[in-house]
């Protein structure tokens, strides 16, 4: 048996293979079964990748913490290089380490060698661009391959959220299954039975399958630059009446996969002369204070973990007196769904859209099958479900289901021997 379902995601990464006819994750990380799509570089050479990569980088050894690396296929960055320690590497290179990686203890922890797989990818890598799209997935066929997968073959991250779904149900409906994970939001109407689960085409199943390039990473973002950027200069006024400080510094100190590029000694020049020109120059010090202590990935981090705990509670707070004694950002649920209801407004459309596909409308929909990490926030539930007023919303597995349903797949595309 060599087959596995792999779902290399933004923010977390799942490997399941087969074990007596059953999906089965592999533990990854000690007994996680999931791995943060991250890599640390260490400054003598080697890597770690995942929770120790970023426990590498919280605990202040010297190197270079990479988070969000899905993000970068279908940009240009994927052919572009990234500066690690004295050499410089090829993003796919970074990604196809990572992947092989994840590859090698999943084959430790089964005891085979895994040569098949089914990818999981987006609906749309890129919104409304095919050729972007299509240059994607070749990317990340080629980085399965450098990895060490011999048979290559991708599925829809919705369609195997599908799959892992219907493996539960009694009777036979129409599911919309709503994935947002860390980098994009997916979303199927399938028409799902048990006896429709033992067929192996299901093509004239996928009533709709629709994407948008929305996830977890643009709500930390846009909460980023709502709540904590701020505070750093951002939108303040220079000297010159009329003017900003400018915008560009902000934007990419809060996107995960542009954090890195803040640390050259070129920006941090460029925003030491910035200073002078603003109305706030403390602002912009704090600002520098937290590109040379290379802190760009713990904003993040604080930011994420914000976002997450608000929603469970109504208030979370970021402790920043690390860059500045008593400095503070408070952040209530009201200015999470102020500062990212256009996203969920944009995931909403989707719906529609969907929707308009099938033939169908609201009412129509038996199930909302909800998995992704964002699906937790209320405000993009209620985006999902708000017209959906008959279907019965079923929590799946957070972040297991998509694997789950890849390795489903690439049991019935390679069998299991």
């Amino acid at each position: 048996m060599s087959i596995c379902g792999l779902d290399f995601g933004t923010s977390n990464t799942t490997l399941g293979t087969v074990m007596s006819d059953v999906p089965v994750l592999a533990a990854l990380e000690g007994d996680h079964v999931t791995i943060p799509s991250a890599i640390f570089y260490k400054a003598d050479g080697g890597a770690h990748i995942g929770r120790r990569a970023i426990e590498a980088y919280v605990e202040g050894d010297n190197g270079r913490l990479m988070r969000s690396l899905k993000s970068v296929l279908g940009t240009s960055l994927i052919d572009e290089t990234t500066r690690v320690g004295r050499e410089r590497v090829k993003f796919r290179d970074v990604i196809a380490y990572y992947i092989a990686a994840v590859k090698r203890r999943a084959e430790q922890t089964v005891g085979y060698e895994l040569r098949q797989v089914v990818h999981g990818r987006p609906v749309h890598f890129v919104d409304d661009n095919p050729d972007g799209d299509a240059k994607a997935e070749t990317a990340l066929r080629g980085i399965a391959e450098a990895a060490g997968f011999r048979d290559i073959s991708f599925q829809f991250e919705p369609i195997a959220a599908a799959l892992d779904y219907e493996r539960h149900i009694g009777s036979e409906e129409i599911a919309l299954i709503a994935d947002i994970g860390g980098g994009t939001s997916d979303f199927s109407i399938v028409r799902l039975s048990p006896e429709r689960h033992r067929h192996t085409e299901r093509k004239d199943d996928i009533l709709a399958n629709d994407g948008v390039r929305i996830g977890g990473t643009d709500f930390d973002r846009y909460l980023s630059l709502g709540v904590v950027m701020p505070l750093l200069g951002y939108r303040s006024a220079m000297k010159r009446a009329g003017l900003d400080v400018p915008s560009g510094y902000f934007h990419d100190l809060a996107t995960w996969s542009s954090i890195n590029s803040m640390y050259d000694p070129k920006v941090i020049r460029e925003i030491r002369q910035v200073r002078y020109e603003a109305s706030r120059p403390e602002l912009l010090d704090r600002l520098v204070r937290v590109l040379d202590e290379q802190r760009g990935h713990t904003l993040a981090m604080e930011v994420e973990g914000a976002k997450i705990s608000l929603s469970e509670k109504p208030k979370s707070s970021i402790a920043l007196d690390w860059i500045e004694k008593g400095l503070e950002a408070g952040i209530g649920r009201k200015d999470l769904v102020n500062h990212t209801q256009r996203l969920a407004t944009r995931i909403e459309a989707r719906i529609d859209i969907c929707l308009k596909q099938a033939g169908l409308k609201g009412d129509d929909i038996d199930a909302v099958f909800l998995t992704g990490g964002s699906v937790q926030l209320a405000h993009v539930r209620k985006a999902i479900t708000s017209k959906l007023k008959a279907a019965r919303a079923i929590d799946g597995d957070t972040f297991g289901a998509v694997g789950k349903g890849l390795t489903i797949e690439a049991a019935r595309r390679y069998g299991t021997p």
